[in-house]
């Protein structure tokens, strides 16, 4: 049964383009529901008739268990659920079996969570804070911050940046997105700025001992950094500024979208800025900008 699941990981990676990081969370999913499948059926080996054995009622059964035993968020449960979903379409595509059990199958309900923004004057707080500061990596957080705000790029593609993905003369970056997918991102005049004096300054300070680096973000060592190192700097910011202490990089990329959507900008050009291959995800913005849009009217309208 594993090497079942590992053809189609294989074919996730081959086929579609799935990032390394998706990747790992079908691994993760799959390797789960095979542990749980294979000890109901008994089963061992790698026989393709363990898979066509595999039917709603034990569908259902692993259902129960992740959410009354392993006690999963239902949103988490939904996901090893498609997860299981995407697998078994797979197999019947493949027709290594005959009938698909999860045709049929329920899934808990997920309601789309509000994203989380900051202010344009909490931004505002953060970054001044964050540029406060003499050493080198106090100046590589700062223009750290700048660029995901700038950008509103996922911490995964900042974390992956090379120093030959910056256009000074253009003004942008190119980024690599889900799948494997480039895009291009501009950046405001104060961002370059920042950028083309962190390189030339705290960049080169840091990889002093290692000339062939290429990671634009380098840690003391020179080395890239990892996206929890990311993570670790935004929250030593959000700290020493007073923002809210709960925030992510992720923020930020709703920050930045939220933001340009607020001040007119078009909801397929954060689409593409944003990197969505389906402007569906990038809706979930619009509704935020509807409390802004209801305080411009009431401010400007005569009779309001």
């Amino acid at each position: 049964m594993k090497e079942t699941v590992n053809a189609f990981l294989q074919y996730l990676v081959v086929e579609r383009g799935f990032s390394q990081n998706t990747l790992a969370a079908y691994s993760n999913d799959l390797n789960q529901f095979l542990t749980f499948a294979a000890a109901e059926l008994n089963a061992s080996g790698d026989d393709a008739e363990d898979w066509r054995r595999v039917d709603i009622d034990l569908l259902n059964a692993y259902i129960n268990e992740l959410r009354n035993v392993k006690r999963y968020r239902d949103t988490t449960t939904a996901r090893k659920v498609a997860a299981v979903r995407s697998f078994f379409g797979y197999l019947s595509a493949n027709e290594l079996i005959s009938e698909d059990p999860t045709e049929n199958l329920g899934s808990p309900r997920v309601g789309r969570s509000v994203p989380k923004f900051l202010s344009e004057g909490d931004v505002k707080l953060l970054l001044s804070t964050a540029a406060d500061t003499g050493t080198p990596e106090g100046r590589r957080d700062a223009s750290i911050l700048e660029l995901l705000y700038a950008t509103g790029v996922r911490v995964s593609e900042l974390v992956a940046l090379n120093v030959q993905d910056v256009d000074f003369e253009e003004s942008f970056i190119r980024a690599w997105g889900k799948g494997s997918k480039e895009r291009i991102v501009y950046l405001y005049p104060e961002a370059l700025t920042n950028l083309r004096a962190y390189i030339g300054g705290a960049r080169a300070e840091l990889v002093s001992s290692k000339k062939g680096e290429t990671a634009l973000y380098v840690n003391q060592r020179g080395e890239r950094l990892t996206r929890q190192w990311v993570w670790n700097i935004l929250k030593t910011a959000a700290k020493k500024s007073g923002v809210d202490a709960d925030i992510t990089p992720h923020t930020l990329r709703h920050s930045f979208a939220t933001h340009l959507l607020q001040n007119g900008a078009s909801l397929r050009h954060v689409q593409e800025l944003l990197g969505h291959s389906n402007i569906s995800t990038t809706q979930m913005y619009t509704h935020l900008t509807d409390d802004h849009v209801r305080d411009e009217y009431e401010q400007s309208h005569p009779r309001a």
